[in-house]
């Protein structure tokens, strides 16, 4: 397994639409797992193959304190959603950058699991948050996206000032 590089805002790839993952080999469940590793040692709790310049629709997620529950979903797809809510969120794409975005209270998805094999899951709360936020991922959005000009401009003054006191 290996640590992989996280794509960082305002990177152009961050933008490609993710295409589907046509059947699950190896090769696709080791990237699983490589994407899983990554997101644990980032620290977060999920990671959509677009964010390690994998253009496949694979999300990796983990919400759980003891990082043992991960939740695999290959080309997922939400089928019914409800209810509106605001989540303070953040992503590993945009280090240090938090902000409250409107989403879908409940969720139901649909996918394939690492085995190949389709699911149905209902999802509320953190859960259906982090599964939507990293389906945009996919679709080439990053959360920051839902804010206003302006703010979305004072969200990459701060992180090119992180950048370069890094440099």
């Amino acid at each position: 397994m290996a640590i992989l590089k996280i794509l960082q805002y305002p990177d152009d790839r961050l933008h490609t639409v993710a295409v589907p993952v046509a059947k699950v080999t190896d090769k696709t469940r080791l990237l699983i797992k490589d994407m899983a590793e990554t997101m644990y040692a980032a620290p977060g709790i999920g990671l959509a193959a677009t964010q390690v310049d994998v253009h496949e629709r694979i999300i990796v997620i983990d919400i759980s304190e003891e990082h043992n529950q991960l939740l695999v979903l290959i080309n997922p797809e939400i089928v019914a959603n409800s209810g509106q809510s605001d989540y303070e969120e953040g992503c590993l794409s945009v280090p240090g950058i938090y902000g409250k975005v409107r989403r879908a209270e409940s969720i139901t998805v649909q996918a394939i699991d690492a085995d190949g094999k389709s699911f149905v899951l209902d999802a509320q709360g953190l859960l259906a948050v982090c599964i939507q936020h990293e389906m945009d991922h996919l679709v080439g959005k990053v959360f920051v996206e839902y804010w206003s000009a302006l703010k979305q401009a004072r969200a990459l003054a701060k992180l090119k000032k992180k950048q370069r006191s890094i440099m």
